[in-house]
Formats: structure tokens, sequence, C-alpha cells
């Protein structure tokens, strides 16, 4: 098996812990162009393990912005910070909707290199958010 096949199960377990979105811009699965994927949070090129406490379900965008980085910059100050890491911490710690809830704020170090470095308020992104919210379909439910 190559090391980064992922067994039905697991998958299976990933999808439902996503609980139908993104981990990382909270895109619901329903609503996207692309289906969610499964991650590796720390990327199998660093080390990372197809384990379930490494894989994250993500938007392609997210994904795609992600790659192999495990560190990103906070705008704040220049500095790096760890990405957030959707198995060992909250959220809602690191990260708030602004009033509208259209745009995602980062909280902290981790959460405002997060919102940096995946683009988490993407174009797109923002736009179907204001689109599901005057439906009442957004923000999504914990």
């Amino acid at each position: 098996m190559p090391r980064d096949y992922i067994p039905v199960t697991l998958k299976q377990l990933v999808f439902d812990r996503g609980n139908g979105c993104c981990e990382y811009c909270r895109s619901q699965a329903k609503f996207a162009i692309e289906s969610l994927v499964i991650e590796h949070i720390i990327p199998i090129s660093r080390g990372g393990e197809t384990i379930a406490e490494n894989l994250a379900l993500a938007c392609q965008g997210c994904n795609n912005y992600k790659y192999t980085k495990i560190k990103g910059l906070d705008p704040t100050d220049a500095q790096a910070a760890p990405l957030y890491n959707p198995r060992t911490m909250v959220w809602s710690e690191h990260f708030a909707w602004s009033e509208d809830t259209t745009l995602i704020i980062g909280l902290t170090p981790i959460g405002r290199a997060t919102v940096n470095t995946l683009r988490l308020n993407r174009e797109g992104v923002v736009n179907l958010r204001q689109a599901l919210r005057a439906t009442g379909q957004h923000p999504p439910g914990e």
C-alpha cells in the first residue's frame, strides 16, 4: 500500500468528525464547488503519519494554500507561529467571526498566521458566506 493510503473507515471518521465543514475556514461541504479532502496536518513530507490524530477535513482552497506548511507569519509582528491544528486546538480560542460573520478574525498568533497563510478570507469564500448568511445557513453550527 502507498504510504498515504487512507482506509475507508479512517476516511469516514475524518468526514464525520469534520461535521461537513472545512476544519480551517468552516466552508460547508454541501455548498462547496469541489469536494472536501482529507489533509495531513503535519505533512507526510515533514514526517506526519496517516493516522486519525494527524488528519483533518479541508476544502481544496485551504488544502492548497497549506500544502506542506506547518508555520506561518503572524501579520501583526511578522513572527513565525504554528498553524492551527484542529486535532489539538479549539477553533474558537484562535478565531472569531466578524460582526457580520463573513470574515474570520485571528485572535492569537496561531489564528492570525493561519488566516494569513491559508487565506481563510478568500474572495470566493467570503462571497459564499454572504450568500449563505442571507439565507440563514451561515455560520455553520459547531
